[in-house]
């Protein structure tokens, strides 16, 4: 038996996804329209600037909104992306936005209130009580923390909705590739988001069984989209930056810190580079540096914010190696000027190690659901990074190209979150 009226929300690293069902077996996508144009996908960024007649003297925007303010006055604008990275690290505190300081759960709900205020009616009270959330089967960073990101959802999500459950995000996916299914099936779904990649064994039943899906294992690894950009980064933009170089301390020459330059690829940390303590140390550092051009250039692209213009020129470079064999990278700013030729072949040896590991965690997923590569009949990809040839072909080699199915990358997750939460017992899909 199944209950009419849900929401479905897919709270990502790159975009943001809100699905709403009210009659048994269907959801809607909410769409969030902006000069005309309305999409279902709600970028996962914010975007703060002075403004003395806002409240506290800070205005801020989401989504593509905050996009466009950013690019009006990049000077001017705080801009953040991707801080869903950091909901599982201990390390991170607190942004630092001009004179106020933000937890992750603040700056969750004003990214919920703006993408509400976008809505069109579609996301103001009375919303469905019933929220379901997405999140990774593993977060991203080097030592996640769950419990800490399952605190931090809970204070984001605070008043949401009355009854909230969180879901594997690739159960969801799994929940909506089941729709378009007419027969039984054992189903292995891939979720490549921004910030992770998720794998769940999913048995489906045939149409009009009392419970359509069973989850069979999940696994889950904090390589993906994000990690993809940062090799690209690494090679053709922090060797102009000083990675590798030196500077002097005493009568030693050292290494400059290795940290800096993992700080500036990895898109939740660069915005937050952007504070006194970090661009004093860096002033510093550029006085005894060999190569003290390259620290300038690194401390420019930092303070004029143009971590978004960066983000866009890999994010071009790489979705175009997905349709040809090579593709151009342009980056102009802050004192750096690349035109260059990158090959797919390039761009494949960068991410071997991390293809590896994916790899690796496709088996994790089969050894915990207990089944052989042979006993798969379908496989859903969803997610950007789904597109990429060299990720395509991971699912191929071990389960050939008839099995594969693609479609909804972006919005199936949330989708299936909104049927799941039409199920009479939610509990049995909560993480």
């Amino acid at each position: 038996m199944t209950t009419a009226g849900a929401l479905g929300l897919d709270f990502g690293t790159t975009n943001s996804v809100v699905a709403v069902s009210g009659v048994a077996g269907q959801s809607d996508l909410v769409e969030f329209a902006r000069q005309g144009q309305a999409s279902a996908v709600f970028r996962s960024a914010l975007c703060f600037w002075q403004d003395s007649a806002a409240r506290g003297g800070v205005a801020v925007e989401a989504g593509p909104w905050a996009i466009a303010e950013y690019l009006e006055d990049p000077d001017g604008s705080r801009f953040l992306q991707s801080f869903k990275s950091v909901a599982a690290s201990a390390s991170f505190e607190t942004a630092s936005v001009f004179e106020k300081r933000y937890r992750f759960e603040e700056l969750g709900r004003v990214f919920l209130d703006r993408m509400v205020a976008h809505g069109g009616g579609a996301l103001n009270a009375p919303r469905p009580e019933r929220i379901i959330v997405g999140r990774p089967v593993e977060y991203a960073g080097a030592r996640p923390d769950p419990t800490l990101a399952r605190a931090r959802y809970d204070a984001m999500f605070a008043g949401f909705g009355r009854e909230l459950h969180y879901v594997y995000e690739p159960l969801g996916a799994a929940f909506s590739y089941a729709s378009r299914l007419k027969d039984a099936a054992t189903i292995l779904v891939a979720d490549f988001g921004g910030g992770t990649s998720d794998f769940s064994v999913v048995r489906v039943a045939a149409p009009g069984a009392a419970k359509r899906c069973v989850p069979l294992g999940h696994a889950g690894i904090g390589i993906a989209g994000d990690r993809f950009d940062y090799r690209i980064v690494d090679r053709l933009v922090l060797p102009m930056l000083g990675k590798g170089s030196s500077y002097r301390s005493f009568d030693k020459e050292l290494e400059v810190p290795r940290s800096y330059y993992a700080d500036f690829a990895d898109w939740s940390r660069l915005a937050l580079m952007r504070n006194r303590r970090t661009l004093d140390e860096l002033a510093k550092l550029k006085k005894t540096a060999t190569d003290a051009a390259a620290i300038g250039r690194m401390i420019a692209v930092i303070e004029h914010e143009l971590g978004y213009k960066l983000y866009d020129a890999v994010g071009v470079c790489k979705r175009a190696l997905s349709d040809a064999e090579t593709a151009p990278f342009r980056f102009s700013g802050g004192g750096i000027e690349i035109e260059t030729l990158v090959r797919r072949a390039e761009f494949e040896a960068w991410i071997a190690d991390d293809l590896a590991r994916i790899a690796a965690t496709v088996d994790r997923a089969l050894t915990a659901a207990g089944v052989a590569a042979t006993a798969i009949d379908r496989v859903f990809l969803t997610g950007g990074s789904s597109l990429i040839p060299a990720v395509l072909r991971i699912f191929d080699t071990r389960f050939g190209p008839e099995r594969i199915a693609t479609g909804g990358e972006l919005t199936s997750i949330a989708h299936g979150l909104a049927l799941i939460g039409q199920e009479a017992d939610v509990a049995a899909w909560a993480a």
